[in-house]
């Protein structure tokens, strides 16, 4: 049984869930969708992931007992309780009756389209904000670092090798999905590889050279005792040496009729050894073992390595890829977009102004729609309001730019917002394999250009609101501030 998430919320949540509760809006329905406002890494894209941590949050949604008391224990800053017991004791007895829509883990995504759209009870959606984020910001962040890494490596395998250095066991298991749903060939975390049924790779550490007497009498041991995944790291004294030593404990293998795999180089100018050690194994008859690269790699460093002809078969990439390294946070955050009070049939569109432009949101119960040219690329995003459809010519507005638009005039398309959830309960056939969500980020991203994957200073997609959703939001913004608003 997953882990109970129902805690894993911020206080104000609650105060605000009691604020409701008292006010007489336990029935008021609300409308909220989660999104980012830039792509990570200076990128052109995201790819999302972390839909599995909504559906554990979901599947174990109650207020325990133990929960309650500690509830029921906490102070106001005056010294008094801070929730009323009445409203604890509802909120034990409360049921889930949300509905969720998620993007696909996997799909390529792109700032302020909709990620995750959650709907029913306000109170419900308020209280299910932190853990929410707290999924797929992580997750698809990682995702998306793995997608870049993977496509330095130019078709090698990646394993992800970040266990050590992850934020904490929960951090190190979602690295370890996302980066696998992102492209990694294998993950060195096993209980990950056990959780999500997962590949699982490894070598051996330096450790094991320096418990015997030399390097060879390591090897020879490490391939007594794994004959049948034998990859030797050779950088523990000297690479050169090591590569020799390598190729004698190679030949004995053959004689026993195994062969070497890999051997791994950890330290040092690791294209100038790579080279040194292919021209070695090639030399001495060893041309099919290959060669690992790992030391604090990323897709720059990989990147450089590609351009001085180093040799290599695979990559172990730790650090920079499970720790998100150079970018903590991907900033994703979720809006209130849309509201219903009791007895309306009609939802009243929502949304956040702001003093910063860039912080706006968008009104409205929102979904996505992708565009594909005749050829199968993708063309371009559009947000919509469900409620107010598309016309027949869908023109996209850039958010941040109103004299920016696009005619998505293709005939092709999907919507991308699937469902998740439906009245609190989960969708029985929703798909949450991660080897089904790398499948579809390998087929989504072989279908957008080659320009918006670049590292540096990618082109930027089409992604914007739909027109007359556009002039609803000014009409709506002109509304709320009246000619009160400072210029």
């Amino acid at each position: 049984m997953a882990l109970n998430l129902t805690l894993l919320t911020d206080l104000y949540e609650i105060t605000m869930a009691q604020g409701y509760w008292s006010q007489g809006k336990r029935d008021t329905e609300a409308c909220f969708y989660a999104f980012y406002r830039e792509n990570p890494f200076e990128g052109g894209y995201g790819v999302f992931c972390g839909a599995d941590q909504i559906a554990d949050l979901i599947d174990n949604f109650v207020f325990s007992d133990e929960d309650l008391e500690y509830l029921k224990s906490l102070p106001s800053p005056d010294g008094s309780r801070l929730l009323d017991s009445d409203f604890l004791e509802w909120l034990g007895a409360m049921e889930l009756d949300v509905n969720i829509d998620v993007v696909a883990e996997g799909t390529p995504v792109f700032p302020r389209e909709p990620l995750v759209r959650v709907t029913g009870p306000l109170l419900q959606c308020q209280l299910l904000e932190p853990a929410i984020l707290n999924g797929i910001n992580f997750q698809t962040l990682i995702a998306t670092k793995a997608t870049r890494v993977c496509r330095a490596a130019e078709g090698r395998p990646v394993s992800e090798f970040g266990l050590r250095r992850s934020q904490g066991p929960n951090g190190a298991l979602s690295a370890s999905r996302a980066a696998y749903i992102g492209g990694c060939a294998s993950v060195a975390n096993v209980l990950a590889g056990k959780m999500y049924d997962i590949p699982v790779g490894g070598t051996h550490a330096h450790s094991w050279v320096m418990t015997f007497p030399d390097e060879l009498s390591a090897f020879r041991a490490y391939a007594d005792a794994m004959p049948n995944n034998c990859t030797l790291l050779v950088d523990t004294y000297d690479v050169i040496q090591g590569v020799k030593n390598a190729c004698v404990v190679g030949h004995e293998l053959e004689e026993r009729g195994y062969k070497l795999s890999a051997v791994r180089i950890d330290s040092g100018d690791l294209a100038w050894l790579s080279n040194k050690a292919r021209e070695i194994l090639d030399a001495d008859g060893l041309d099919y073992v290959g060669i690992v690269l790992s030391n604090d790699l990323d897709e720059y460093t990989i990147e450089s390595l590609n351009r001085q002809g180093a040799q290599y078969t695979g990559l172990g990439v730790g650090t920079h890829l499970a720790a998100a390294y150079g970018q903590p946070a991907l900033g994703g955050v979720y809006k209130l977009s849309a509201i219903r009070e009791p007895g309306e049939s009609a939802w009243q569109p929502c949304l956040k102004i702001s003093e910063q432009l860039y912080k706006r949101t968008i009104p409205g119960i929102l979904n996505v729609r992708r565009y594909y040219s005749d050829e199968g690329m993708m063309a371009g995003d559009l947000i919509y309001d469900e409620n107010d459809g598309i016309p027949d010519v869908a023109v996209i507005v850039d958010p941040l730019d109103s004299t920016r638009r696009k005619m998505l005039d293709y005939s092709k398309h999907e919507d991308l917002l699937k469902p998740l959830v439906r009245n609190g309960s989960l969708i029985d056939d929703y798909e949450l394999s991660p080897r089904a969500a790398k499948a579809r980020c390998r087929e989504q991203l072989s279908v957008l250009d080659d320009s918006i994957k670049r590292f540096l200073n990618p082109h930027g997609y089409p992604c914007g609101i739909e027109k007359s959703l556009f002039k609803k939001r000014d009409d709506i913004i002109v509304q709320k501030r009246g000619t009160s608003a400072l210029y």
